[in-house]
């Protein structure tokens, strides 16, 4: 089972105007199966294959010339040889699509396209599912503690792998193969060690030297580590919004995964049940949503301009999107019933905005209804649409 892919119109389109398209993103996030399925008479080939990629490596220019119509080309930041040849390739044919490419490291991949490939490049980047992907499918109907255990990617909906197997797999995977490619770890338990500790520490603001002194490494390799989690992607950094309300306000970003279900897996956590009372639950709710948000700009080829809010005194704002017409608040909360308590931060943020911006105020929630509470607009985390949530009919003059 094939599960349609938001993203799908957006490499199409750009496959029209652009020689290159490139797709990035984690490893099985569904790159290969969508772009296989999108462009099926271009030829397929996976520099992760070795014959392949030393042909690829050792005569890169008589590699190329044997895919007169251009070709999918999977991992090729494993052949840094090949871009500079590309460039010439494109110039001199001038057609558009001709190579689609794709890698799961996202530096080495947009290092080698912004040298060699700058300007005739289209760059996106997939992600693994989103609940409006699920939509379509019956996994829609399951419960928020099997999502969030469950998580996204892709091969565990459509062959039906527990979770359990699947991320024990990854994570061996990702470590073996993708990290030692990177970077020359020595002690992958302390690495394994130091990628649990950041599980524990979602929806947090990062201190890298408590994190590196938790795990028993200087601060110098918690940044590096940390940078090689982020160009896998497996964490993501929620940078903080630095809107001047007289107010000192933090300096250091939170810290989410890509994937709730591969941080199930580092929490050691076996059954979705678990997150019933799990210390954690508000803050992998927290990333879900955070998550959901960005997947929906990157589907349309975008960078999300997603922040977060806090001031020394500890008043938050967990999302704020930035628009040409003012600023979307949403708060997350994981309750099934309203409370008041919803709206306190987002009515403490209004006060201090004093009509400066225009505002739309939003609490996802994990109910089941849509509701309005004064101006807040009360989501249900499924059914979050926020082509229509984001729009700017729904700004406010909140004062």
């Amino acid at each position: 089972m094939m599960i349609q892919r938001d993203i799908a119109s957006k490499i199409l389109e750009l496959a029209q105007k652009f020689p290159v398209v490139t797709l990035t993103g984690p490893r099985q996030s569904g790159k290969t199966t969508l772009l296989r399925h999108l462009f099926p008479k271009k030829t397929y080939i996976s520099l992760e294959d070795l014959d392949t990629r030393e042909y690829a490596t050792t005569d890169p220019r008589s590699f190329l010339e044997n895919l007169p119509d251009g070709a999918i080309l999977d991992e090729i930041q494993r052949v840094p040889e090949l871009f500079s040849y590309l460039q010439g390739i494109v110039d001199d044919h001038g057609v558009a699509g001709e190579f689609i490419l794709s890698g799961s490291q996202n530096f080495l991949l947009m290092e080698r396209v912004s040298q060699s490939l700058a300007g005739r490049a289209a760059v996106l980047k997939l992600l693994p599912l989103s609940n409006e992907e699920l939509s379509t499918t019956s996994f829609f109907e399951q419960a928020l503690e099997d999502r969030i255990y469950g998580g996204f990617f892709p091969r565990i909906y459509d062959k039906q792998i527990s979770p359990v197997d699947f991320y024990a797999s990854y994570t061996q995977t990702y470590i073996e193969r993708d990290i030692r490619q990177l970077k020359n770890i020595h002690d992958l338990s302390l690495f394994t060690r130091f990628l649990k500790l950041c599980a524990a520490r979602i929806g947090q603001l990062l201190n890298l030297s408590s994190l590196a002194n938790d795990c028993g490494i200087s601060h110098f390799t918690a940044q590096s580590w940390l940078s090689l989690l982020q160009t896998g992607y497996v964490v993501y950094l929620l940078q903080p919004h630095h809107v001047n309300f007289a107010k000192r306000l933090t300096k250091m970003p939170k810290l989410y995964f890509y994937d709730t279900g591969l941080a199930c897996h580092l929490l050691n956590l076996t059954e979705s049940s678990q997150l019933h009372t799990h210390y954690l639950r508000g803050s992998l709710f927290e990333n879900l949503m955070i998550m959901e948000i960005v997947k929906h700009y990157a589907n349309k080829g975008m960078e999300a301009p997603v922040f977060f809010w806090r001031d020394k005194t500890g008043n938050e704002i967990d999302c704020l999107i930035e628009a040409p017409q003012g600023i979307h608040l949403i708060e997350m909360k994981s309750a099934q019933t309203y409370h008041s308590d919803f709206a306190k931060n987002i009515n403490y943020y209004v006060k201090l905005n004093a009509g400066k911006f225009k505002l739309n105020l939003i609490a996802i929630y994990s109910g089941d209804s849509k509701q309005q509470r004064a101006n807040v607009h009360l989501i249900p985390w499924k059914h979050p649409d926020f082509s229509k949530l984001l729009h700017p009919d729904k700004f406010i003059d909140a004062t």
